[in-house]
């Protein structure tokens, strides 16, 4: 017994240390890995080969037979923030548009144009006019480009831009992903239901599964966007695999019907028809894809969202693996769940390993993102210091730069505010702050008020040839920022680099005094 009393002390002792605050009642239960049939010992080879990778995870949480086994966050991500999910809502919306379908509300076959009358171009063509819901829950609307790019950026009117759009391809032939279209299934449900997506979903969906907290973007028609912009916890994900896994099943009452789970959940498409077998072998965007789900390798299928945000269910297996994240390379993200935590599910229960358990727990209670080294060595001097800056594309006219002991604050004055960032060195320093966040969407015809605050963590150091470097970890998004300010000798002088920690897109913006 000795052991395994152990194990429960560390795992606890990680909750307190690492995992942030957790709510009074848990309703996943809990087990050790080897009563379910895994290797605590696999679980903790996974955990190494993401330190090792180049990946940046934030928090992990592996179900088996509907029990946690495993769950971690990257300090200074923790269990009580939410996370935004990007992609990974579109399953979300897959979902709501279940449920309207089970109440009668809609079907998918239903028209498009159907629903929004007022909003239809002068002309409808035949293939606008065929479009159907099930179109849209598949990714073949047929349109091509992928209007996402353009839409929410250029009008606040997304649903009569959509259906402006040309449709070049027979809908329901050619999978494209189109973002836009789960925007319009967000955009049929709160027409059916006459709530936004967020509010349907609550007494359906969140409240029985116990999900507290939830917020979801919305743009200036207020509608929720569908496709991204839903914040939840890393918990919270979990629960969505295991109703899924459970056929629509929660706590004994039929939440989803079965039939639609499987309709939503199998393959609808395929999503690259002349992709050679071997390139097929080795993608997991490439095994099909379903009603905003996505089919895996291994007979598993996945919500998935830009930079690796995972539900991962695996109904061979009876496992759920939630996952948040920044990756570079999501399927080698994906290769490594199926490289380390594929074989160690077993189809029976393991014998007791209070060995492996304890380096399980204890690795999981040590789980973090290093802040930037500490250096207080002083090699110019620019405290309450002044530099007036240059026009540049994110608006900053100056930084300020003032002592706090150690610590550094850091004035970022733009057009719209001045704002005031507190940088620990070898620690992070919790903040918040109104200043806009990386995103994908920025510059979206959104309304992003209500996601201000955001919570941060901040970080700086010294480096030689007179330069510091400022980190700024947005934590409750994937997304980190870094400002690289190097002076000349005097401290008269300052060209800083921001750059944002996403690889889509341009992520990196010169800023030069004057």
């Amino acid at each position: 017994m000795k052991p395994v009393l152990k194990v429960i002390t560390l795992a606890a002792f990680a909750c307190l240390v690492n995992l942030g605050v957790r709510a009074q009642t848990i309703a996943l239960p809990h087990s050790l890995p080897e009563a379910q049939g895994v290797s605590a010992a696999g679980i903790d080879s996974f955990l190494t080969a993401v330190n090792q990778s180049k990946h940046e995870f934030h928090s992990m949480m592996i179900l088996r037979h509907g029990k946690v086994i495993a769950e971690g966050w990257w300090n200074p991500y923790a269990a009580n923030l939410k996370h935004s999910l990007y992609s990974t809502s579109k399953s979300f919306t897959s979902t709501a548009v279940g449920f309207a379908v089970t109440e009668g509300k809609l079907k998918v076959t239903d028209k498009v144009v159907s629903f929004f009358p007022q909003s239809l171009p002068d002309t409808v063509k035949p293939w606008l006019a065929a479009l159907t819901v099930k179109d849209l829950l598949t990714m073949s609307a047929g349109q091509e480009p992928d209007p996402t790019t353009v839409i929410p950026f250029k009008t606040d009117d997304w649903v009569k831009a959509f259906l402006a759009t040309p449709i070049v391809h027979k809908p329901g032939t050619q999978f494209l992903y189109n973002t836009m279209a789960t925007f319009m299934l967000s955009a049929i449900v709160q027409k059916v239901t006459g709530q936004k997506e967020l509010d349907y979903l609550k007494p359906r969906l969140f409240d029985p599964l116990g999900i507290t907290g939830e917020d979801w973007e919305a743009n200036k028609q207020g509608i929720n966007t569908g496709g991204w912009g839903l914040r939840l916890k890393t918990e919270d994900l979990a629960k969505m695999g295991q109703l899924y896994l459970q056929k629509g099943m929660w706590q004994g009452k039929q939440l989803l019907p079965k039939a639609w789970v499987e309709e939503a959940t199998t393959f609808k498409i395929d999503q690259a028809p002349n992709a050679t077998q071997s390139k097929k072998d080795s993608s997991d965007w490439m095994q099909g894809y379903c009603y905003q789900f996505w089919r895996c390798r291994h007979n598993a299928f996945r919500a998935d969202g830009a930079f690796g945000q995972y539900i991962i269910v695996m109904p061979e297996k009876d496992a759920v693996i939630a996952i948040t994240s920044e990756s570079p390379d999501m399927q080698d993200e994906l290769n490594l769940v199926w490289k380390y935590l594929l074989p160690a599910m077993h189809p029976t229960a393991l014998a007791a390993d209070g060995k492996a358990d304890d380096a399980l727990a204890g690795d999981l209670a040590m789980l973090g993102l290093p802040p930037l080294p500490e250096n207080i060595t002083e090699t110019v001097n620019i405290d309450n210091k002044t530099y007036n800056l240059q026009p540049n594309a994110l608006h900053i006219k100056s930084i300020t730069f003032h002592y706090q002991g150690k610590n550094i604050r850091m004035a970022l004055a733009t057009d719209k505010a001045v704002y005031n960032l507190d940088f620990a060195t070898g620690k992070w320093q919790p903040e918040e702050t109104t200043m806009d966040a990386p995103s994908l969407l920025n510059g979206a015809h959104e309304d992003f008020s209500f996601l201000r605050p955001y919570k941060i963590e901040c970080s700086y150091t010294r480096r030689a040839g007179n330069q510091m470097r400022f980190l700024i970890r947005y934590i409750e998004s994937p997304h980190s920022e870094t400002i690289t300010c190097s002076f000349d000798a005097t401290g008269s002088k300052l060209n800083a680099t921001v750059a944002y920690s996403f690889a889509y897109g341009r992520n990196q913006i010169e800023l030069q005094s004057e």
